[in-house]
């Protein structure tokens, strides 16, 4: 599209909207501080054109206004509809006015129509997705809601001065974008109480619980056979998608391929605004190419990178707010999780752990994007914990923290797993130390970063089995006893209950079959089996095998059964190891796989859905599945349906209380996701990427 055509089409409100061709601006005496106080104060400009993140956002954004020339502005601001008339019959009127079946009357501009559905922005910068089939009219005017009366309304010199201060901005500047006051949008008590709003779906686990559950029950067993794809959108690129959207009072926000965020209507699927950043350092050896969702605080919508940059987006426009370097992605580190917003700040975790960078989690102040702690997940010399590492391996110790992780606003406790350890299969370097934290899970406060306790699952790790599994919380009486619960499932196949107030063990069981340990003893440290640790002889063959009993795609907890619901492989590998240099920004690895015969008790590798009980540890029900899978997770919910992800490309109900089969959706795509559900106007969806696209359902209208 021409550029002036594309830019009127999205329709100036107010004071100013550029929207002739570029050319170099002429020398235009006035007072630029005078202009600004025009713009924002009595012009009303700033009403509806923001400047660098001020503003309104229902006309263009003018942070580079001053690419044009001061005529062309001053044209502008005293014939504005003039432009927009010579324009109509090319690219259609600017005005849009609907009239809803209950006589409410909407003026604005259109920001996206197809023949089914409109997206206007009223002028006070409201959002509306409308279903024109229920609309009682629509009318298209050729015009500009900017008022034309500023040749009376401004004086000369109040003219000269606000072209002036329009003439002095070049291009959008994030100093002051990251500095702006940007109203409105979502507050930390929704995000909170998110529970309190089932309809949305606010966090990457749906909660700050990580319980992946959603309290929706219009879809139940008995109606979900009637399940239908309602839309999908494909978001084409290398990458298959592993995203898990939000969805905020309908309208859905997602990653696609890395790199780009969009805002989608959670209702239709059509596109209100796309990001696209480029990635500013390529590791060549780099690995996880995926990006797999983002947070949303207030106006602003966080996103990491595969340059291991945090960046803000302003919800309602797709532009960017501001842009922070958490890391150096030439030694390994990238960002390929959904960060988490607790109060004030965006707490972001890093990947790394086959490159034996040194993992660390970070607090952002989400308004500006300024570093507020940093808390390393490998203790240094002097700290707690550094004698569990030889030497000066802790420099190379590894421990991401890449993983989403959980918060509990009562205890204002946040906990967060911690990765495998570096070299990740040779523990040669490391000695036979535990080397925390790596395989636990850490208590910290939010807004110091300081540990309150640690919990290790697997000491001294020659297996990869990292912990970047979730961790849910959960208050229930267990055994007799109303308690603060933590529940993880973790990587090397035990199920653990832990008292999330202080760390404390309460119980471990296997979820899967293992031979690796005999067991846990009275503080939950495993009593390992001589000879199933990495070595250079190889191990015999145990189980679990690298990619563990289960690994990062989402359980769940249902509060109606009491239950927990997870993706499960049950298979062995015999684990190898060898010295290995380390080089900064190369994998660090020390072997892996080696060959070992299979015991006389040892089962035929499978893969499936099982559900837990947290007083027992036992499993419940057990539905199989041809393949396993790292990624693809399920979602319980208050109908007493379980969703399933699979490697397939299958979407599957089945029966929460029996592991019944309900019904199935082949996408025809390799699934790397966990579904999650929301509402729109009292209507269910359930939403899953598959491949490069995501799809939404529902039940038939």
């Amino acid at each position: 599209m021409h550029t002036r055509l594309k830019l009127f089409l999205i329709a100036p409100t107010c004071l100013v909207a550029v929207v002739l061709a570029a050319q170099q601006p002429t020398s235009n005496p006035g007072n630029t501080a005078a202009g600004e106080a025009l713009f924002f104060g009595k012009g009303g400009c700033g009403g509806c054109h923001e400047v660098n993140g001020r503003g309104g956002v229902t006309g263009p954004d003018l942070s580079a206004a001053g690419a044009r020339s001061p005529e062309e502005l001053r044209g502008k601001i005293l014939n504005p509809s003039n432009s927009g008339t010579a324009l109509a019959g090319r690219g259609g009127p600017s005005v849009v006015i609907v009239r809803t079946q209950d006589g409410r009357q909407i003026e604005g501009v259109r920001r996206n129509e197809d023949t089914f559905t409109l997206q206007m922005m009223d002028v006070s910068g409201q959002l509306h997705l409308l279903d024109k089939t229920k609309l009682a009219e629509v009318r298209y005017e050729n015009r500009s809601l900017m008022p034309g009366d500023y040749a009376s309304r401004l004086s000369t010199d109040e003219l000269r001065d606000i072209i002036a201060y329009l003439s002095t901005l070049r291009e959008r500047d994030l100093t002051k974008t990251a500095a702006a006051q940007i109203p409105g949008g979502v507050t930390y008590e929704r995000l909170r109480n998110a529970n309190a709003e089932p309809q949305n779906w606010m966090h990457y686990w749906g909660n700050y619980q990580g319980t992946h559950y959603s309290a929706l029950k219009e879809i139940t067993a008995d109606n979900v056979s009637r399940l239908q794809a309602q839309w999908s959108i494909q978001l084409p690129g290398t990458s298959s998608l592993e995203t898990e959207p939000l969805v905020i009072d309908g309208v859905m926000y997602t990653s696609g391929q890395p790199g780009t965020v969009l805002a989608l209507d959670a209702k239709t699927g059509r596109q209100i605004w796309r990001f696209t950043r480029e990635r500013k350092a390529r590791n060549p050896n780099e690995i996880n190419p995926f990006n797999r969702g983002v947070a949303v605080l207030g106006n602003r919508v966080f996103v990491g990178t595969l340059d291991a940059a945090l960046v803000a987006i302003d919800t309602r426009t797709g532009l960017l707010v501001w842009e922070t370097q958490v890391a150096d992605s030439m030694l390994g580190y990238s960002i390929t999780s959904a960060p988490l917003v607790v109060k004030d700040k965006v707490i972001v975790g890093v990947t790394g752990g086959e490159f034996g960078a040194r993992g660390f989690l970070d607090a952002y102040d989400a308004a500006s994007g300024k570093r507020l702690w940093r808390w390393y997940s490998i203790p240094a010399p002097g700290e707690f914990g550094n004698d569990t590492w030889a030497g000066d391996s802790w420099k190379t110790g590894a421990g991401p923290m890449w993983l989403t992780g959980s918060y509990d606003p009562d205890l204002n406790t946040l906990y967060w797993t911690v990765g495998n350890p570096g070299a990740q299969i040779d523990r040669s370097v490391r000695g036979n130390g535990d080397n925390l934290f790596t395989d636990s899970v850490v208590a910290l406060d939010p807004d110091s970063g300081r540990r309150k306790w640690h919990f290790q699952f697997t000491p001294n790790d020659g297996h990869d089995w990292d912990s970047a599994q979730d961790v849910i919380l959960v208050d229930r009486m267990w055994r007799g006893e109303n308690r603060k619960l933590l529940l993880h499932a973790d990587r090397n196949g035990m199920f653990y209950v832990l008292d999330r107030t202080n760390g404390k063990f309460l119980s471990g069981t296997s979820f899967v079959y293992q031979n690796w340990n005999r067991g846990l003893d009275a503080n939950g440290r495993p009593i390992q089996i001589p000879g199933s640790n990495s070595s250079p002889e190889g191990s015999f063959l145990v189980y679990p095998a690298l990619g563990g009993g289960t690994n990062f795609q989402a359980p769940s907890y249902s509060p109606i059964t009491g239950w927990l619901y997870l993706a499960y492989t049950e298979s062995g590998q015999a684990y190898i190891s060898a010295p290995v240099p380390y080089e900064a920004g190369r994998q660090y690895i020390g072997r892996g796989r080696g060959a070992a015969a299979a015991g006389p008790n040892d089962p035929q590798p499978s893969a499936g859905i099982k559900t837990l009980n947290p007083e027992t540890g036992k499993t419940v029900w057990d539905f199989k599945l041809f393949q396993g899978s790292n990624n693809n997770g399920v979602m319980a919910t208050a109908g007493g349906v379980l969703f399933t992800a699979s490697r397939e490309g299958n979407l599957i109900a089945l029966d929460a209380v029996t592991g019944k089969f309900l019904w199935r959706y082949q996408t025809g795509g390799n699934m790397a996701a966990s579904p999650m559900s929301f509402a729109v106007d009292g209507r269910q969806y359930i939403a899953v990427a598959s491949g490069d696209s995501i799809y939404c359902f529902a039940l038939p209208q």
